[in-house]
């Protein structure tokens, strides 16, 4: 089976999108946004051809935020695929629909990368079945027109997702030596875990916000959801982590050090 991780439909294709996360997604005024915009509201910084003004400073002019987004290929997909490639400004008409589809098919899109990095676990073999029904009825859904997209209850969507998610998680980390922590959803805030020894964890949702991660070993280890923002992760090593998405990675700090899965790329300002 192709890898579905690296495919094409999941990542980012920003040339053929109409700059969807710069207009539908609304941002507050903090350390990653330098101004307030509302749902709906073009950036300051969108250009008439849909490009960033500032994208090679985004960072030093107080837009990190832009940098850590990732939409997973829900740009390109409402842009060219459900609306046809109609774009907002020459059809204002679409717009206020366009801006609604757009967050909903990122979670759709969220939802397929982990089914999809899932489907390429072997040890979670036994639950592939379950893995691959709920990626295509996901899949059809985030292909559907915009009123069936707009009317999709993600939650409900997450709530069958996330058991099997879990065990394809369970089933991965079985053959990993040793005892392993459990330390899902826990407040890490901070922490000192330099060269501490993680391999295999459960690090679901757990929150590692300007934790000291470096030198440890995250290998194999759950980073379901778990928030990295500022996490320091030089050279730590992530090799084989699950579920570990680009975005996370983006919001850390890491080095040439750094081993990463093969599936992510190592972010530049790194």
């Amino acid at each position: 089976m192709p890898e579905l991780t690296t495919a094409p439909e999941l990542r980012a294709d920003c040339a053929n999108c109409f700059a969807l996360c710069c207009v539908a997604l609304p941002f507050a005024k903090s350390a990653d946004f330098a101004v307030n915009k509302s749902a709906g509201q073009p950036c300051k910084n969108l250009q008439q051809d849909f490009r960033c003004g500032i994208h090679t400073k985004l960072r030093t002019s107080g837009f990190a935020g832009c940098t850590v987004f990732d939409c997973l290929g829900a740009g390109q997909k409402v842009s060219q695929i459900t609306f046809g490639g109609t774009d907002w400004r020459s059809s204002p008409e679409t717009a206020r629909q366009m801006f609604e589809v757009f967050p909903v098919v990122r979670q759709l899109h969220e939802l397929l990368r982990y089914l999809a990095e899932a489907l390429e676990l072997p040890a979670a073999r036994k639950v592939h079945p379950q893995l691959r029904a709920r990626y295509e009825a996901i899949r059809e859904l985030s292909l559907a027109d915009a009123e069936t997209v707009v009317a999709a209850d993600v939650p409900a969507l997450r709530a069958e997702v996330g058991p099997l998610l879990a065990e394809a998680g369970e089933l991965a980390r079985a053959g990993v030596p040793g005892k392993k922590r459990n330390q899902r959803g826990a407040d890490l805030i901070g922490a000192k875990l330099r060269g501490a020894n993680l391999r295999g964890a459960n690090l679901r949702g757990a929150y590692l916000i300007a934790a000291d991660l470096g030198g440890a070993d995250l290998r194999e280890a759950d980073l379901t959801g778990a928030d990295l923002r500022d996490a320091d992760l030089r050279g730590a090593d992530l090799t084989g982590a699950l579920f570990l998405l680009q975005a996370q990675l983006d919001a850390a700090k890491g080095d040439a050090a750094t081993r990463l899965p093969a599936a992510l790329t190592r972010p530049s300002h790194w």
